[in-house]
């Protein structure tokens, strides 16, 4: 991925309710959705969410396949996996380990009802 490519994902991520039918479609996995689910799940106006969806997919970032009469939208695991590793790339001077979060780093300590 290079620099325009990336900064065209992430200007289509810039967006609250782009970014939640992103998240949706990640979470819904490789099937998608149709497109009237989606607006029902996020509350988005057709309109709207034409809108949303156009751009998402002018990004690269989803997928769209029509099925009869409806028109199912999926994430697009590649360009997102291709964006996270230009994010990453030559992260904390090649040595990944040193990248984790905290939280990943060290495991969590849970408190117990003795504590």
């Amino acid at each position: 991925m290079n620099a325009d490519l990336a900064v065209s994902a992430l200007a289509a991520l810039a967006q609250s309710s782009r970014l939640a039918i992103f998240r949706l479609l990640v979470e819904a996995g490789p099937e998608g959705l149709a497109v009237g689910a989606i607006g029902e799940a996020l509350e988005i106006t057709p309109a709207t969410l034409s809108f949303h969806l156009k751009n998402l997919t002018q990004a690269g970032l989803l997928l769209a396949r029509q099925e009869g009469r409806f028109i199912y939208y999926s994430a697009n695991y590649g360009a997102m996996d291709e964006l996270i590793a230009f994010l990453t790339d030559n992260c904390c001077g090649g040595d990944a380990s040193q990248c984790l979060p905290k939280s990943l780093a060290k495991p969590l300590r849970r408190k117990t009802s003795t504590q």
